[in-house]
């Protein structure tokens, strides 16, 4: 079950991201330019706990975890510099999604408290968080984040 839901959320993000990343390529002001229309398959609900403080979070989150996203973004950062910062904020969610996705399912966490990025990578990689900062175009990594805050 926590498989299929991985599966969907990522399925999900994929579509959403994509269909933004489109939405914004258009170099045509042209009013009659077909728009594009993204469909998302509809998500199964689950309801689950709340979580109180983002430490229960990061306990989740081994040393060995953290070091892969550190890990992940770092050789990043310079295809995310050429590809500019709204291209480059996609990439980086397949990147966090992938990552989470890899570290028995954070990506339900990731969605829950966007700052455990933040929190992992201020405490393990700080010199990584902060050229990704630059290059998105961000004032903390949970912003270039999709989804609510």
């Amino acid at each position: 079950m926590a498989q299929f839901r991985r599966a969907l959320v990522g399925s999900t993000l994929t579509a959403l991201m994509a269909g933004a990343l489109l939405t914004g390529c258009s170099d045509d002001n042209d009013a009659d330019t077909a728009s594009v229309t993204t469909t998302v398959p509809p998500a199964t609900q689950t309801t689950m706990a709340p979580t109180t403080s983002a430490e229960n979070d990061e306990d989740k989150v081994t040393p060995q975890a953290a070091q892969q996203l550190c890990d992940m973004i770092s050789p990043e950062i310079d295809n995310w510099r050429d590809q500019g910062s709204t291209v480059a904020k996609v990439t980086f969610n397949g990147t966090v999604q992938n990552w989470a996705a890899r570290n028995d399912g954070l990506n339900d966490e990731v969605l829950r408290d966007k700052t455990l990025v933040d929190t992992v990578t201020t405490r393990t990689c700080p010199e990584v968080r902060q050229q990704a900062l630059e290059v998105l175009e961000v004032d903390d990594l949970a912003s270039a984040l999709v989804g609510d805050r």
